[in-house]
Parts: structure tokens; sequence; C-alpha cells
């Protein structure tokens, strides 16, 4: 036997909406990622930047700093002349440094030659040169006096490590002690070094490198604070001013991990801690050092510089280096396109004392991909299931809180969080999947205004092709107040008029009914000759749909009296109304459809209307329909069994707006008595209070009332004994 086939369900227009909009949004979220984790070097660059920014808008507090700057500037050259100087000049700035109480001196300069104007050296370049000279012994060496100098004071000297020479770095002078694992693999090796005189580096106390590694962009934001070259850890010269300052004997270095994948997490100087990245590196915080002395290395040959220079150096950490442009110690940083190299390391200093870093944690990566992540689901549930112009500004609002938090995360937290991850994956998702929305939603609209245009009005059809949630295709349960409407005795009038008159008939009849009907919100559903099926709360839903309905009636009654005043016809027109539950939606086939409604309770209404005629009034609605309005006046004229039903039916005629007229309020009373009488099988009081009914005029329910009386003359005198006061329908 064969299988039995089982349809294939459609998507609805929403419901490819979402999809295309979520498979392309997600899409261009993988591509964002996928192309940051590819590109993360470059990406980075941008990322720099973002950090620039932040410290330029807020470098860090100054401070009175515990480091001064001995300047070789373009005063003190020409002053104490061409660089570089000699050696005992160097000398005698250490000696008179230290004797205005420096705590310790750094030399951000390399002594790799002899001093060019040490005297021996000059007698023997005037003997090369044939001059005959004789000098007694002893003369004084610059190089010895500065490397005395050296030995007798707190004094860093400095050197270049560098891969482009092969002369070996000399031996470090601080040792370091490690807590964890060791984490020389972390640490990028050096060949060689730059380093000075082997009788400075001998007699020196400390040793530190100066030298910045290269970046793709040359501006200094981070600085490792410990390098390798050979098997041999070397210190920052900032951290080793800052040891001989506190007399420590060596480092201690605190990692984490294993031997085959530790990182660095803190160094220990003294007793200044130092959180590190697991590269070794600290991601310097500028603060331009507004308060840091910077003292002309000119001024400590002039004596009346002397009572300044003490105030300036008593206590602090003295750092030797140079301003002059033709030295070339100038680098870019985040707040100074061309800074002395020198300040750098200042900075470095004063930040470690100040206790104040910057950090960016091994996790944040993470955390700025789940952001990205994040955001880019959150604009894309947006964007699958609201508007666009919603869409947008839920992008600008997630972009704003981005931004927002990764400045709070700076100010406040000092924690350097990269938003440009997120944005960019925002920015990819709305300009893949907003293009597809705004195409996917004119169609939409345009659907709905094609297919909705004849049903509903202007106003409708806006709201609903704003809203295609409001329209589900295709079938659904609603409540609906359903219309049907026919014009009296139509077929024999169209007998007597030729198919061009009735065509105009029924154009002037129908257009002032559409207008009426459309102004009350309902959805016109069809025309049928000269009947019209209209129904309340589908596509959209209608507030107080029945007592619009009723509304919609009566204004249909009254236009049909106006067109039968101006064209001197005499139509008349039944009005059908029920409310209850029924089916609606695209009802047809694959090649034709409409959107319409089907149900009991349309069929109902449809049985209601053909009650009409029974009656003779112009407007008959169920009690569902009249227990749901107010301010409106109605007539119970019979309990029916309509055909196709075997549950009776209330029937009420629509009169009017209560309290038009005393005359109909009165009309009214005596019916509803009438009818009381009537059902309950009182026919004597029925018959009376008829005769009262049908002597009044004018009288809405004059054709109901005569109805009433040929029914009572073909009854007996009194009801019989299985009455229940209904009316079985023969006919429709």
């Amino acid at each position: 036997m064969a299988a039995a086939h089982t349809p294939r369900r459609r998507l609805s227009s929403s419901q490819r909406r979402k999809l295309g909009v979520s498979l392309i949004g997600a899409a261009a979220l993988s591509a964002v990622l996928t192309a940051h984790a590819a590109f993360a070097p470059q990406a980075f660059r941008l990322t720099a930047l973002v950090f620039d920014t932040y410290q330029t808008l807020k470098p860090r507090e100054a401070t009175d700093p515990p480091v001064a700057v001995i300047d070789i500037d373009e005063a003190s050259i020409g002053k104490l002349g061409q660089w570089p100087w000699s050696r005992r000049t160097v000398a005698e700035i250490v000696e008179r440094a230290s004797g205005l109480g420096a705590a310790a001196i750094g030399f951000d300069i390399v002594f790799s030659e002899p001093d060019r104007t040490a005297p021996g050296r000059l007698v023997e370049e005037m003997r090369a040169q044939g001059i005959a000279i004789e000098v007694g012994s002893g003369l004084p060496d610059p190089d010895a006096q500065l490397a005395e100098a050296v030995a007798s004071n707190a004094v860093a000297l400095g050197i270049a490590l560098t891969n482009e020479r092969s002369s070996p770095a000399p031996e470090p002078k601080a040792g370091f002690s490690f807590v964890g694992p060791d984490p020389r693999a972390r640490l990028i090796p050096y060949s060689g070094a730059l380093s000075n005189l082997p009788d400075l580096t001998k007699r020196a106390t400390a040793l530190g490198y100066f030298s910045f590694p290269p970046t793709a962009d040359n501006i200094i934001r981070t600085f490792p604070l410990i390098a390798k070259s050979g098997d041999q850890l070397y210190p920052a010269l900032s951290i080793e001013t800052l040891r001989i300052a506190q007399q420590a004997g060596s480092f201690v270095l605190r990692s984490a991990g294993t031997a085959e994948g530790s990182a660095m997490t803190d160094l220990r100087v003294g007793a200044l801690d130092i959180p590190l990245s697991a590269d070794g590196e600290i991601w310097i915080y500028y603060s331009g050092l507004p308060n840091m002395p910077v003292i002309s290395a000119a001024d400590f040959f002039d004596p009346a510089r002397a009572a300044t220079l003490m105030a300036q150096i008593q206590g602090r950490i003295l750092l030797v280096g140079t301003s002059a442009v033709g030295l070339r110690d100038i680098v870019a940083t985040p707040v100074d396109r061309a800074m002395a190299g020198v300040k750098v390391h200042a900075e470095i200093i004063d930040q470690i004392a100040s206790g104040v870093f910057l950090q960016r944690p091994d996790w944040i990566v993470g955390a700025e991909r789940a952001a990205a992540v994040l955001a880019g689901l959150v604009l894309l549930a947006v964007l699958a299931t609201a508007t666009p112009a919603f869409s947008v500004v839920v992008a600008l609002v997630l972009a704003a809180l981005i931004t927002g938090g990764s400045w709070l995360a700076f100010s406040r937290a000092l924690t350097l969080f990269d938003p440009l991850l997120p944005l960019t994956s925002l920015a990819a998702v709305l300009l893949t999947a907003l293009p597809l929305l705004l195409m996917l939603t004119h169609r939409e609209k345009r659907f709905v205004r094609e297919s909705f245009g004849r049903y509903l009005s202007p106003t409708l059809v806006e709201r609903l092709s704003e809203n295609p949630e409001g329209l589900t295709l295709g079938g659904e349960d609603r409540e609906l107040t359903v219309l049907f409407s026919d014009i009296r005795g139509f077929t024999t009038l169209s007998e007597r008029l030729s198919p061009t008159e009735l065509t105009g008939l029924l154009n002037n009849f129908l257009t002032p009914m559409t207008d009426v009907l459309l102004k009350r919100e309902a959805t016109i559903d069809k025309y049928i000759g000269d009947a019209i099926m209209a129904f309340w709360n589908a596509p959209l839903d209608i507030a107080d749909h029945p007592q619009k309905a009723c509304l919609a009636a009566l204004d249909m009654v009254s236009g049909l009296e106006r067109l039968n005043r101006e064209s001197g016809l005499n139509l008349k027109i039944g009005i059908g109304l029920n409310t209850g539950m029924a089916c609606v939606g695209n009802l047809g086939s694959d090649q034709r459809f409409s959107y319409s409604c089907l149900g009991d309770s349309v069929n109902l209404a449809s049985r209601v209307e053909g009650m009409t005629k029974l009656y003779e009034v112009s407007v008959l609605v169920t009690e569902d329909v009249r227990a749901r309005t107010s301010g409106l006046a109605f007539a119970e004229v019979d309990r029916v069994r309509v055909v196709g039903r075997n549950a009776p039916v209330t029937l009420h005629a629509l009169i009017g707006e209560e309290g038009e007229s005393a005359a109909d309020s009165d009309l009214l009373s005596a019916h509803a008595m009438f009818i009381s009488a009537w059902q309950e099988g009182d026919f004597s009081s029925a018959r009376l209070h008829l005769q009262d009914l049908l002597q009044r005029s004018p009288n809405p329910l004059s054709g109901t009332h005569a109805l009433y009386r040929d029914r009572l003359a073909e009854l007996p005198e009194t009801a019989p004994a299985d009455w229940d006061g209904v009316f079985t329908a023969s006919s429709k």
C-alpha cells in the first residue's frame, strides 16, 4: 500500500524573512570572527589606536614623581661642546648629582668607545702625524675617571640589546629568582648587544637595557621589563635603577603554568610589585610627567643653579638621556609623537612607584570575542523579528554600550578592552542583514498592499504593511464579526434592466456601501452580485468590532436612503451580523486564492441575513453581537432554528442609536412585552399587545408585527403543551 503523502508546510513570509536575515547575518558574524583571528596582528594596530585615544583623553594622573631627567639638550651641547663629551665631564655630572642626594643614576646612553678627548689618545694621534711630543707619565684617563664615578655611586649603565650585532651581551649584574616555572621561553631572544667599555661594565654595580623593541607603527605603548640574550636574563634600565635605589639584591619573578607553557604574572623589585603580561611586558600609562624636573646637563656646571638642583635631585632617581634632535633618541608615544626616549623610561619608573598599571589580561581576548558574538546574535534576533528602523536603533544602543563599557573598563578599572571587534561584528551584521531585511520588508509591504488593498481601508492597509506580523496566512482561528448584505428583490429588478444599466446600478450601490465599511475598519471579503460579505478583527485586531459592525450596518442603511433619494429608486437592503470563532486566511487553491473566512459562525451570519426578508427589517443581529454593544437600540424579533442548525438563535433587529426619539423607546418597550408574552405562550396577552403595535405609526417593525399577526391567526387561543416559542425556518 502506498504511503500517505504528507504535504510540505510552506514557510510564511515572516519565517522566510527571519531565516534569510539570520543566515546572512550569521555568515557575516562568522566571517568577522574568522578574519579577526587570522589577521590578529594587523587588527591590533587599530585596537592600539583606540587605546592611544583613551590615554589622550584621560592620561595617568600627574604625581610628584620620584624620577628626574638629566637632559643632554641643545642648550647643553651649545655650552659644553659637541657630543660625545669628555668622560671626565660625565663623571663630574655623576659625582655632583650623587653629592646632591640622587637615589640612583641610570644612563640611557652607551659608552661603547674610548673617550676621543683622552690626553693619551691625543698624544698618540699627534705622534702618528709625525709630531714629536714628550709627556710625562700618569696622564689622566677620562674613561677611568668615569669608571671610578660609576663604581663609587649608585649608577646603572645602559646597554642596547639587539639582533643586529653578534657581540655578546655582558654578564648581568642582578639576579632573578623564580616563583613558578621558568618563563624564559616566553621572552624574545637577542643575539647580541651594544655594550659599554669593558672597564666601565666591570666596575658598574647595575646594568639595564633601554632599547625599544620594534613595533608595527613605531609607537611605544608597551615595554618588556625582562629580556633574554643567550641563557641570561636582563632587567630593563627602569627597574634596574629602581632596584639599586632601594638597595635590593635581586628580582623575584612570578609565573604560572608549566615549564612547557608558562606565563609571567608579576615582578617584585625591592618593595614594589609590578604586574606583567604573559610575555613580561608592562603597558605604559603615560601622564606626560608635567611635574618631573628636567635638568639641562649644563646646569651642573653653573654655580648659580646649585640650590635649585638640590631641590630637584635629592631623593630622586636620575636618568641621563638626550633630547637633542641630532642624537636621534626621539620616539613616538600615544600622548606625544616626538618624546625623548629617556622620558619613556622615566614614565615607567613613575608608574611603578605610583602603583598605577594598565591591564590587558589573557582572558580579555576571549571576553572581546564573546562580546562580539553576543552583540551580533542580539542584533540578529532583533533584525529577524523587528522593523529596520528599530533594528538600527538597537544597533546604535549596542554600539554605545560596547563603547561605553570599553571606556569605563579603562577609566575605572584600568583594563584595556578592545571595542573594535564587537563593533565590527555589529557593523557587519547590520550592513549585510539590514539590506536584506529592507528588501524583504518592502516585498512584504507590497504584498500586503496588493493583497489587502481591495479588502481594507487605506489606514488598515498601512497598519498591516507596517506590521505584517499581524497577518497569519494559510488560516488561523479568530473571533470575527461577519456581515452579509443583500438587495431585496434584486432578481426581479435585474430582469427590467439591461446589463449596462444593471452594472451602473451595482456600481452606484456598492461604492458607497464599500466606503462605509472601510471607514468602519471592515475587511471586504467579496462581492457576490449585489451581495456583500465583510468581517471585522482580521487580519488586524479591531477593538470593539461588534459595535463597529453595527454602526457600519446603520451607516449602510442611511447610505441606501440617500442613494434612493438621489436616484429615484426604492431599493431595500437586508443585513445580517454574527460574532463568533471562524477560520480566516488565504483560502483557495495553489493557483488562485483570496483572503476569506469560513466556519459555522460565518454560515450563521448568512442565515441571519436571509431572515431579514421574513421579518421585513433592514438589520438583524445575533445575541452574541447585541450583548457586546452599547448605546444602540435593539428589538428582539424571534428565536429561530435556522436551516442547518439545531440550536435556536435569538435574533434582534437593530433599530438605531438609543434615545433617538421617545416614540421609538415606547415602541420598543411595548414590543418587548409582546415578545415576552409570545415566548411564554400567553397568546391572549400577545394578541392584545400586538393589536396596539399594529396601530402605531411610524413603526420600523411593522413587517415583523404583520408576520406575528398572521402566525397568531393560525394558532389556537392557548399555546400547545410543547410550546417553546422557537420558529423553525424552512429556507435560507
